[in-house]
């Protein structure tokens, strides 16, 4: 009887056991399940203004509490979309880094909105030995005489002056490759600039009146410089030029008038005195 008792107790143990862990895992599976959401992440790198397709693309569980803002969780309202920055395998697809609906693949993806991409040929001194990559910033210098010659300069080098035109402008792409992740160096004929139109203008002019050379700057450094330009004399130290005084005015000058002659004494009572050997006349 006792041993019927037991074994009993022991049955009922065992049934209120299963039942707790498998309560537990319902709960837990719940929680789980709240707590994730479907987020569509790059199945394999995704190039800077290339299309995006289906087989690049797939869904994997994220924790919900750190979905990144402007993320996707449908896969279908990617198809087509054009990445205007590269993304890495793994990586979830937002908003921010895809160019607007409707955008074409190619450079014109990532061009800006209100700006504009011009080319300028280089060499491997312009092109900074090939370090200007897409993605930098570079200054642009130009180097000309046609003001200063216009001005009348004399040929001392004084007509000659270097002055940077442009600053802060981002390198789109280097020849035909637009990708950031590189960081090798690559010495190539032509660099595309993105610009606004007004600076479109300014060095379209700059390069038609001179040479042009890129500078390139920190990524971080964004303060703007102003500077006066280089010529020969400030590169040198040379004294500057004394002014040239300005020509004097022409004076008219009267013709000179002559003196007239002393009216000779009119005669009156005059004697002669006679001094040693020496005699003269003296008149009153």
């Amino acid at each position: 009887m006792k041993n019927a008792r037991a074994i009993l107790m022991l049955l009922v143990a065992l049934a209120a056991g299963v039942a707790a862990v498998v309560a537990a895992s319902r709960w837990l599976m719940q929680q789980s399940s709240n707590s994730v959401a479907q987020v569509v992440v790059a199945a394999s790198d995704i190039n800077l203004g290339q299309p995006i397709g289906p087989e690049q693309l797939r869904l994997v569980s994220w924790p919900s509490g750190s979905v990144p803002p402007g993320a996707f969780t449908d896969a279908t309202l990617l198809q087509g979309r054009v990445a205007r920055t590269s993304v890495l395998r793994g990586e979830p697809l937002l908003e921010a880094k895809l160019a607007p609906q409707g955008t074409k693949g190619g450079l014109s993806a990532v061009i800006g909105e209100g700006k504009r991409a011009i080319t300028v040929r280089v060499n491997d001194v312009v092109g900074v030995a090939g370090f200007a990559l897409p993605g930098n910033l570079v200054d642009v210098i130009v180097n000309t005489a046609a003001e200063a010659k216009r001005a009348g300069a004399s040929g001392n080098g004084e007509a000659s002056i270097s002055k940077i035109v442009l600053e802060k402008i981002l390198v789109l792409a280097v020849a035909q490759q637009v990708s950031r992740d590189d960081t090798q160096p690559k010495v190539v004929n032509a660099v595309t600039l993105e610009v606004t139109p007004e600076q479109a203008e300014k060095l379209d002019v700059a390069r038609s009146v001179g040479t042009l050379s890129l500078v390139l700057r920190n990524q971080v450094d964004l303060a703007a410089v102003d500077t006066e330009g280089a010529t020969k004399s400030t590169l040198l130290g040379a004294p500057a030029a004394a002014p040239v005084p300005a020509p004097l005015k022409p004076v008219k000058v009267s013709a000179p008038v002559r003196a007239r002659p002393a009216a000779p004494a009119r005669a009156g009572n005059c004697i002669g005195v006679l001094t040693g050997v020496q005699g003269s006349l003296e008149c009153f």
